[in-house]
């Protein structure tokens, strides 16, 4: 990866693990910490990979649809292996958000939603290019398709009526359609509306003070004037002024009833200090998402309240220091620096150790000498990089260990996907060409080896081969060969065979002479069984494989 500037809205590529591929995400905004670092708020995209097979079936059957929709027979021609290439350019557009560190970025792609227009083909020929049609939900572990909707209809639009013609009257009640709430044409000219409106701030000042709850948010004299200062009085107040048709005197007295003064306030008053600091804390999290915000952070709030509390946050002094401080720890752009460092995954076919084979000392075979890439069957790479399970020693040459890393999958179905053997040699001629019949982990690297890739000798001492004999009904050697995950407290046997080798010692044990057949016989016996076994049906035959194997172990312990 060379360095790059990356800015905002950008398709990405991160790196969480050496070994998994690309995450894929869109850079919302470039935040700088406090110890100098970056980090990017960035939109989540999902591969085919990352979500369950019932989804999976659902996006198929959501793929098909389109294509009959389409009438685009292209998808049917395409052959099996850009077929299987495609379904790693697909992506699933989610609406989490999450922060990462900028240094994890390996490098720029690009994310478009799927063209009905387009070939489908078109998006293989781009190199780091992806496509989404449906909209996963981590949470809800759902998948909904990306499609507006042009909405048409008694339910989204009004219906317009014929135009009146020249001089004829509406029937209709205007009073049942509309309700006037002031009328321009009054009796007031603006000054006594302006004096009208002072008296009613000046009302509203003195209910704040009369009010225990206001006085405790407002202590003060010039905040209780401000906060009598807002739309909430002035629209009491002109509301007032109407009903009682812009007489002044009336209008005052309803101001102050027999009650007290009337205590108008809005949203941002009618809030608590904690609930407001929640509403923030909601805010950064949610965004304008009012719903979440309601169901996650206030839900004794309704959503109407929250929306209008939200607009006339907007307006405060602390919403516009807010914005100035996130305007200078957000940033447009960041450069990140060239990134070399080798991968953990690759493989040095140098370096390769002396080991010990069933106790003669022999050059351990070269595990990399030999084998094929898993994707594309390739021997020669300048560049190896272990892949897979680690029992199955699987590798990849430098080409498909990119697209790996970038696309999520194989070029080609692997033996793991269960769609094709594997590149490297198979079970059965791995066991014919090892030592005993014993599966060894060499080139061929079978599925399920027996042995670890370097062979090692077990030498045990004189005690321990005398606790054999004289604990044995202690250790019962044959229940722990048969359940060989128990553990065996080898402490407590020779701590009591300490305390029989007196006795013993007046007694010793008769040790049957076992006569051991030479190698010769046992490796043309297993010859002979390999021989039958070509004959005989496959479980059959795996079934006496297993005994010979274990025959040969057995005889050689």
């Amino acid at each position: 990866f060379k360095g790059s500037f990356f800015f905002l809205s950008d398709y990405v590529y991160f790196e969480n693990s050496s070994s998994n591929p690309y995450l894929i995400r869109r850079i919302e905004e470039l935040n700088k910490t406090a110890n100098g670092n970056v980090e990017a708020k960035v939109v989540c995209f999902y591969r085919r990979r990352d979500i369950s097979s019932t989804l999976i079936v659902l996006a198929d059957k959501h793929a098909r649809e389109m294509e009959e929709e389409m009438e685009n027979p292209e998808m049917v021609d395409l052959p099996e292996k850009q077929k299987h290439q495609l379904r790693h350019r697909e992506l699933f557009l989610s609406r989490q958000l999450e922060s990462l560190p900028a240094t994890h970025i390996r490098g720029k792609c690009s994310v478009t939603l799927l063209n009905e227009t387009e070939s489908l083909k078109s998006y293989l020929e781009r190199e780091d290019f992806f496509f989404y049609s449906l909209v996963y939900d981590p949470q809800q572990k759902t998948l909904l398709a990306d499609k507006g909707e042009i909405r048409v209809g008694n339910r989204y639009q009004a219906d317009i009526t014929d135009l009146l013609k020249e001089g004829e009257d509406d029937g209709r009640d205007q009073s049942k359609l509309e309700t006037k709430v002031w009328e321009a044409f009054n009796p007031l000219v603006d000054k006594q509306i302006d004096q009208f409106l002072v008296v009613a701030r000046s009302v509203g000042t003195f209910a704040r003070a009369l009010d225990c709850s206001s006085s405790v948010r407002q202590p003060s004299l010039h905040m209780s004037a401000a906060a009598a200062s807002r739309d909430i009085t002035l629209f009491h107040a002109m509301d007032t002024l109407h009903k009682n048709v812009y007489d002044i005197s009336k209008a005052i007295s309803a101001l102050v009833p027999q009650g007290g003064p009337v205590l108008c306030r809005d949203e941002m008053e009618e809030w608590s200090a904690s609930e407001a600091n929640l509403f923030e804390e909601a805010l950064e999290k949610y965004g304008k998402d009012f719903t979440d915000i309601q169901q996650d952070f206030l839900p004794w709030k309704s959503l109407t309240s929250i929306i209008e509390y939200y607009y006339m946050w907007k307006t405060t002094d602390r919403y516009k220091r807010l914005k100035a401080a996130e305007a200078e720890s957000k940033l447009k752009q960041v450069y990140i620096p060239n990134y070399n460092k080798p991968n953990p995954n690759q493989i040095n076919v140098n370096n390769v150790k002396p080991g010990v084979v069933n106790g003669t000392g022999v050059q351990a075979q070269n595990a990399a000498a030999g084998r094929a890439c898993e994707s594309c069957y390739t021997t020669q790479s300048y560049q190896w990089y272990s892949w897979g399970p680690p029992n199955m020693q699987c590798r990849l040459c430098a080409s498909c260990w990119t697209y790996w890393k970038k696309y999520g999958g194989l070029k080609m179905p692997t033996r793991l996907d269960g769609e094709r053997p594997g590149p490297n040699p198979t079970l059965s001629t791995q066991y014919l060409r090892s030592p005993h019949g014993v599966p060894v982990r060499n080139s061929g690297s079978p599925k399920f080896a027996m042995k670890t890739r370097q062979a090692f000798y077990l030498h045990t001492t004189k005690l321990t081969r005398i606790a054999r004999r004289l604990c044995r009904d202690i250790l019962r050697p044959w229940h722990a060969a048969r359940h060989p995950y128990l553990p065996i407290n080898s402490a407590a046997i020779k701590a009591e065979c300490t305390a029989r080798l007196p006795e013993a010692s007046e007694n010793p044990l008769l040790l049957k002479q076992v006569v051991r057949k030479p190698l010769e016989a046992v490796l043309r016996y297993l010859g002979i069984k390999t021989n039958q076994q070509q004959q005989k049906p496959k479980k059959q035959r795996a079934l006496q494989a297993n005994s010979a194997v274990c025959f040969s172990i057995l005889f050689w312990i």
